[in-house]
């Protein structure tokens, strides 16, 4: 085991921060780190806003369905797949951008998430706390209003940053078994898997919350996807210009 190891193994979410500023310097490394991250063809389809205003951060907290820690933290990113710059470097070639390609959607919004992934372990090896926000696609065209997005940006996700002020338990994750296959997809230990760790989260959850919470990863999986998840999307995604052909 290594420091980098036990780095990623130790996450957790944070969602209380101290007053202590996080420099400028700071946040420039952090981003520069995310920068670093692989990208597919080296399209870097990823454009960073920092959110430094009272009014937007409190605007953006309501956005994301009232989350607090969006205008309290030291920091706000958000995080947007941007297709719009790879369009202008095509078409000063004199190229013409073939608009909504599902295949540039999904580059666009893998590297979105491997360059905030650099960003959080970056920010966590120096000591700071992090909880990303999938609330802000809650509204996602108001969010591109208030932001100013053209076409062909759309906001995957926010991130606060900060110092934290708390010390929450690392939540259990999946048994490496369901999750690790071998040679094919088909695992008969899935099931077993799955109620195993129903065990150990719904303690978990038990412990974190003083016995308030009695609840398993099986029946909040029941809740989130045994309905429909913010089915705007799709429509918000077109009218931007992704299409996906």
């Amino acid at each position: 085991m290594n420091d980098v190891i036990e780095l990623l193994k130790s996450h957790r979410s944070i969602r209380k921060f101290t007053e202590q500023a996080v420099s400028d310097e700071l946040i420039n490394e952090i981003v520069s780190c995310g920068q670093a991250a692989a990208s597919s063809s080296n399209i870097q389809a990823t454009t960073v806003i920092r959110v430094r205003d009272t009014d937007k951060r409190a605007r953006l907290a309501e956005l994301a369905g009232g989350q607090r820690y969006v205008s309290s933290a030291a920091v706000f990113l958000v995080f947007c797949a941007d297709l719009h710059r790879p369009q202008l470097a095509c078409e000063m070639q004199g190229g013409d951008f073939s608009v909504g390609m599902t295949e540039h959607f999904i580059v666009a919004t893998a590297d979105v998430a491997l360059a905030a992934q650099n960003c959080v372990v970056a920010a966590e090896s120096l000591g700071l706390g992090i909880c990303y926000i999938g609330g802000l696609r809650n509204n996602p065209q108001d969010v591109a209003d208030l932001l100013g997005l053209p076409d062909q940006v759309y906001p995957v996700f926010g991130l606060c940053l900060g110092y934290p002020d708390q010390d929450p338990e690392v939540k259990p994750r999946l048994p490496l078994s369901t999750v690790l296959k071998e040679n094919s997809y088909l695992n008969p230990s899935d099931i077993s898997g799955i109620e195993v760790y129903d065990e150990h989260i719904r303690e978990y959850y038990k412990s974190r919350t003083g016995g308030k919470k009695d609840s398993c990863w099986s029946e909040e999986m029941k809740a989130l996807v045994g309905k429909e998840s913010r089915p705007h999307m799709r429509e918000f995604l077109k009218k931007r210009g992704f299409s996906m052909k």
